[in-house]
């Protein structure tokens, strides 16, 4: 799948009950080719409107962590665990994270981002569901060869003040990343599971594609 096809399939999805209340789906935003994906939550009221994950306050805020780092929203893809916003701004259910499960690995399979940055306790569980973000953030794993970096939503920052510096403080850790530190990054070795088989068949078919322009430059 393409990421126009991925794009517009996703906009089409009515699977679950978030799309009944929802003004549309928000598949995400961004550079398609980019080698950081963040994920967030969930879309809230302003996304709802305006179709683009992190465009109301706590996006505002996001866009001070990137500049932090000396980024800008077009050097990474934004997404959210689910893509329809949930009635009220209230969590989304384990049942309308499974729904959208698809969506987000398809995503993943598509931009084979390099650093994963996990805004909050819904992102983070989907790679390390028995971690605790209250432990975890501002932390940097490594596992199927990839990199995790943990961090609390933004929003966070908006019902207090206080994690605000939290958040400031955490993103630091991807810039020492992206500088070429990764001496404070936490190898984790585990089983093969499902986003390791997708990331490995991602990488399996980016090289077929290349081998292939290749034996065509070649003549073969």
């Amino acid at each position: 799948m393409t990421y126009k096809e991925y794009f517009e399939k996703c906009k089409e999805c009515n699977k679950c009950r978030l799309r009944a209340t929802a003004t549309q789906v928000i598949p995400g935003d961004g550079d398609e080719n980019a080698d950081i994906l963040f994920i967030g939550e969930a879309p809230g009221k302003n996304e709802d409107i305006e179709g683009v994950p992190f465009c109301g306050a706590a996006g505002k805020f996001l866009d001070e962590l990137l500049a932090s780092i000396d980024l800008k929203r077009d050097d990474v893809y934004i997404s959210n665990m689910v893509k329809c916003r949930p009635p009220g701004n209230r969590d989304p259910q384990p049942d309308e994270i499974s729904a959208c499960k698809p969506w987000t690995n398809e995503l993943i399979k598509i931009i084979k981002p390099k650093i994963f940055v996990l805004l909050g306790r819904f992102a983070m569980g989907k790679f390390f569901p028995d971690f605790k973000i209250s432990q975890v953030h501002g932390k940097a794993y490594k596992k199927w060869d990839r990199t995790f970096v943990v961090m609390y939503h933004p929003a966070v920052a908006l019902y207090n003040g206080s994690f605000r510096e939290t958040l400031i403080n955490d993103m630091k850790i991807l810039k020492k990343i992206l500088d070429g530190d990764e001496s404070d990054i936490e190898v984790i070795e585990e089983k093969k599971s499902e986003i390791q088989k997708l990331l490995e068949k991602s990488r399996e078919e980016k090289n077929s594609k290349k081998d292939s322009k290749t034996q065509m430059g070649l003549g073969l």
